[in-house]
């Protein structure tokens, strides 16, 4: 079911581009991978960093009118079907470990830390590819983040949007059954950098406001 979805929002998008005459280069063809397991956790898990921001993002091009509202009513559903696809995946996650015979979860551990360090690196870079006419193409692989500026007039901070994000990924897991595990590793990443940001920003006020207080009692 997940992947007649995926294909269908392939769909969705082919005919939003086609709509407003957006060239794009030809569909590379479809190779299978020889390692299902890292090939699936690399899209499982980029699937959950990419829809954690991509829930903030969607939330704030619709209070920002940036889109049309057809426009957002036709991709709500698509967020929605990624929530559960990524719902799926860290279940799927949960279930694979449990199953897995003891002596097979070190080297599975260390293959899902190669895929953060694989997915860290690519997030890092840009992609780059060669269409069937020999022509460079790029891909902003960090799009999620930093395309908030591109969708936008609003003059959002990062520490907002980052708290948006959580707030419409808990909105969207909300109304799956709580027995169901969350994916986790995004929301409290970014959890702890407010937290490390709000610290920071407590503990520099209270500097500033010391220094005030000096200056203002130093002899003249």
């Amino acid at each position: 079911r997940s992947a007649g979805e995926e294909n269908r929002h392939k769909e969705v998008l082919s005919k939003l581009v086609e709509a407003y005459n957006i060239p794009m280069a030809p569909e590379p063809p479809y190779i299978e991978p020889k390692d299902t397991e890292w090939a699936y956790l690399v899209t499982g898990f980029s699937e959950c960093v990419d829809s954690f921001f991509a829930f903030g993002l969607f939330a704030l091009a619709e209070r920002a009118g940036l889109f049309p509202m057809e426009l957002i009513e036709t991709f709500e559903p698509v967020m929605q079907e990624e929530c559960r696809h990524i719902l799926l995946f860290a279940n799927w996650l949960a279930w694979h470990r449990a199953t897995m015979p003891w002596w097979k979860r070190p080297v599975f551990e260390a293959r899902v830390l190669g895929v953060w360090a694989f997915l860290a690196y690519e997030r890092m870079d840009l992609a780059r590819s060669i269409d069937s006419e020999g022509n460079e193409h790029t891909q902003d692989n960090n799009f999620t983040v930093t395309g908030a500026k591109d969708m936008t007039d609003i003059d959002i901070k990062v520490p907002e949007l980052m708290q948006l994000c959580l707030d419409e990924n808990d909105r969207r897991f909300s109304g799956y059954d709580h027995r169901l595990l969350r994916p986790t590793t995004t929301p409290n990443l970014v959890k702890t950098g407010l937290f490390a940001y709000r610290l920071w920003e407590k503990a520099s006020g209270a500097v500033r406001a010391r220094l005030g207080q000096t200056k203002q009692h130093a002899p003249a």
